[in-house]
């Protein structure tokens, strides 16, 4: 199995063996956040990097061979771009911080992990569905589900629960998360039996669909499935509307955000459909009291509030955020060390019960989940509409 690597390096195997760990200024370790503050996919990722700093107040601390260590996060801007992320991760790599947190985006995920591998950091994708993360790279891991499954997710419940024959897809050039997840999208939704009547693409920044939606009318498609940015979301929902396309769209798990319907408008969102990897209403005790907590910690701060969104709904990469920074805090304490490969060794062999669900990892370090959300948009909030698990739908649970 790729990530259960046994080192041949002497002196860290010889760390890890003896549970010693470097020497650290102040009896403080570091812990990079590696998210997207600014830029297209800034909305998700000033909410991931929130989230992370709760967990760290939280769990402010890690045991290391019986010494108590500070927790300090190291927080970069990799600024929702690929060329940007890679110095952003040269700068985590510089400041020499013992495992990395993020990204929110697949693109700047992908262009930083050959930093990551070759500095021997093990970094934790959080909400990076794109297989290509984790793809022979033994350093990173991700807490989340991928987008092969969750295009499935979605291509099966467009034709199974909602009983479209034809969809068109809207996706955007370059960018790795919106063409992969189309592509995973297309691929089951035609095997099932449908077809794709159009496809359109749009580029980076592009704030005008008109066209492509005037040719999504045009194809007589009776959906369409358009995975995208928090950014872009409310234009192509309130432009399809303007042309009078009322029919259902649909997307992945980035348009879970209540952002999209402050901005689009209730009536425009009406009937969105987004697979997610969390519901909030789950009232299993682990997520009711991740919700309770962090939502009293979210309104102690206007400022918080601000950054999550302007409310204090809990979005499904925030929950994830928090599974990632425990799942890398109990690496590091099994590793006994703050060597790098101690520390991947350990989060290979993770087992982790968190409020988004059981967390082990697979030979790729991916997180072995076979269940996804699907949400509706209904009078103005997301409803929880069924989960769907590989092989097949759970029973439909509304309200």
């Amino acid at each position: 199995m790729k990530k259960k690597v046994i080192s041949v390096v002497l002196t860290a195997a010889m760390t890890a063996a003896l549970g010693t760990v470097p020497a650290m200024a102040d009896d403080v370790i570091k812990v990079g956040v590696f998210e997207p503050l600014t830029g297209e996919n800034g909305g998700g990722g000033v909410q991931e990097a929130q989230t992370a700093k709760y967990a760290n107040e939280l769990r402010p601390t890690v045991t290391i061979d019986g010494k108590e260590y500070t927790v300090e996060l190291d927080e970069v801007d990799n600024k929702s771009d690929k060329t940007e992320g890679v110095t952003a991760a040269q700068k985590l790599v510089s400041d020499g911080v013992v495992g990395i947190l993020g990204s929110y985006g697949s693109g700047v995920s992908i262009a930083a992990g050959p930093t990551f591998q070759e500095a021997k950091i093990p970094a934790i994708g959080i909400s990076c569905t794109n297989p290509q993360v984790t793809l022979g790279n033994d350093y990173y891991f991700r807490v989340c589900f991928l987008d092969p499954f969750q295009g499935s997710v979605m291509a099966q419940y467009a034709y199974e629960d909602l009983g479209l024959k034809n969809v068109a897809i809207l996706e955007q050039l370059g960018d790795d998360y919106s063409s992969g997840l189309a592509g995973f999208f297309e691929k089951q939704f035609t095997a099932l039996g449908g077809t794709i009547t159009t496809t359109q693409e749009f580029q980076t920044n592009q704030s005008d669909f008109k066209a492509a939606l005037t040719e999504v009318k045009a194809s007589g498609a009776e959906a369409l499935f358009a995975p995208s940015s928090i950014a872009t979301a409310p234009l192509v929902i309130k432009q399809a509307r303007e042309l009078g396309l009322e029919i259902p769209i649909m997307a992945g798990d980035t348009w879970y955000n209540t952002t999209i319907i402050d901005n689009a408008g209730a009536d425009n969102c009406e009937g969105v459909a987004v697979s997610t990897f969390f519901d909030e209403a789950d009232d299993t005790p682990a997520v009711a009291d991740f919700v309770k907590g962090y939502k009293a910690w979210l309104n102690e701060d206007k400022d918080r509030i601000s950054r999550n969104g302007g409310n204090d709904k809990i979005v499904g990469n925030s929950a994830l955020m928090y599974d990632g920074y425990n799942v890398l805090l109990d690496a590091i304490e099994a590793a006994g060390s703050t060597d790098g490969e101690a520390i991947r060794d350990a989060l290979a062999s993770s087992n982790y019960d968190g409020v988004t669900g059981n967390i082990t990892f697979d030979e790729n370090g991916d997180a072995n989940k076979d269940t996804a959300y699907i949400d509706v948009i209904k009078d103005g909030a997301f409803v929880f509409e069924k989960t769907v698990t590989v092989g097949g739908s759970e029973a439909s649970t509304e309200g």
